[in-house]
């Protein structure tokens, strides 16, 4: 068995996916309802998400902590153009 399944699994399921904490967590209150992204899944399956203030954090890759958004919903909420895009110039 791959020991890495697991984590190409979550990374599957949450990479590129717009989301939102789940407030009744108390640790989480303070994102309230801000959408972010999560730009990638590290290895001890925290997503790391961007929550359009320019800093990533890292929260736990679970429908405990997060709940994923429609893409066309997450997409209109989701203003950030300054963290965590695609640069075309520096590409390839």
């Amino acid at each position: 068995m791959d020991r890495f399944t697991p984590l190409d699994d979550l990374r599957r399921q949450w990479i590129d996916q717009y989301v939102v904490v789940n407030t009744d967590r108390p640790e989480l209150k303070r994102f309230g309802d801000t959408v972010g992204r999560v730009v990638t899944v590290n290895y001890n399956g925290k997503a790391l998400i961007d929550f359009q203030d320019g800093a990533w954090y890292d929260i736990t890759a679970s429908t405990d902590f997060l709940r994923k958004l429609d893409a066309a919903e997450g997409e209109k909420k989701y203003k950030n153009v300054n963290s965590a895009q695609a640069l075309p110039e520096r590409q390839g």
